[in-house]
């Protein structure tokens, strides 16, 4: 199966975004084509959730993860390094006090 560019996948995300009126911006604009996509969610409290793509060991199936998670200041240390090693990632943060980010929705959780 084609899978979608990390461009396409980061425009799509963002206008689905849009249309439910979450803010969300590009922090790093990664590979165009293959780069991989962190998402963080800034609950504009000082608190943030960053969450990656991986494999589910026991189903083998890609889901988003959490990656790091608590202050702001630490998930964007954790981003920093991540971005340090893979100059490749793209992260897009999503702006929600709710805690919104659409990422278990069809079409986007899997």
């Amino acid at each position: 199966m084609a899978r979608l560019t990390a461009d396409f996948w980061v425009r799509a995300y963002i206008a689905r975004l849009a249309q439910e009126n979450i803010p969300a911006f590009i922090t790093a604009h990664g590979d165009d084509t293959a780069g991989a996509v962190i998402v963080k969610l800034n609950r504009l409290d000082g608190t943030a959730t960053a969450f990656q793509r991986s494999f589910d060991p026991l189903t083998g199936a890609r889901r988003w993860m959490v990656l790091a998670e608590g202050a702001e200041d630490e998930v964007d240390a954790t981003l920093a390094r991540q971005r340090s090693f893979d100059p490749d990632l793209w992260i897009i943060e999503v702006e929600s006090r709710e805690g919104r980010h659409l990422l278990d929705e069809p079409g986007l959780a899997d």
